[in-house]
């Protein structure tokens, strides 16, 4: 089964797994200390909550495909990179608490998308260095978007 996966920086955890709970009428199937995720059957998604800072609006961090098998990244790769779009490819790679292979694109506006499997799970929730994961993006003084920087969490 694929699912599409929405990854959402928040700024309070707790307030947001209860509301995202009642909302989805489903508790967190991964409940970790700065994350969350929930399975949701219907409709088919996988909701993220990655704690941010403190007061901030909650945001976009990344949004997903999650497959079943390291074969389906593998078609993905192949079928973006005919389609002309640049990839990133990531295998074996550690992050949101979860041992996964990807493949990144990013869509016109910059929105990072992963086409990913989950292999294992892991204990960490911090990405690996090097990894698109998770890059959020910079505010300037104007407050328009700059380059992706790292952030502190992951999917």
């Amino acid at each position: 089964m694929s699912r599409v996966q929405l990854a959402l920086r928040v700024p309070d955890l707790a307030a947001s797994v209860a509301f995202y709970t009642k909302l989805f009428g489903t508790e967190p199937a991964k409940l970790r200390d700065g994350y969350a995720n929930f399975a949701i059957a219907e409709p088919p998604l996988k909701l993220v909550l990655i704690e941010g800072a403190e007061n901030e609006d909650t945001r976009l961090d990344h949004l997903g495909v999650e497959v079943d098998s390291t074969e389906a990244v593998h078609a993905a790769t192949a079928r973006l990179g005919e389609a002309g779009l640049p990839t990133t490819e990531e295998n074996d790679t550690t992050c949101c608490y979860a041992l996964q292979d990807k493949v990144w694109v990013h869509g016109p506006g910059r929105e990072p998308w992963e086409v990913y499997v989950v292999k294992a799970d892991a204990d960490t929730l911090t990405k690996q260095q090097g990894s698109t994961c998770c890059a959020g993006t910079a505010a300037t003084a104007d407050n328009e978007a700059s380059e992706p920087v790292a952030a502190g969490g992951c999917c």
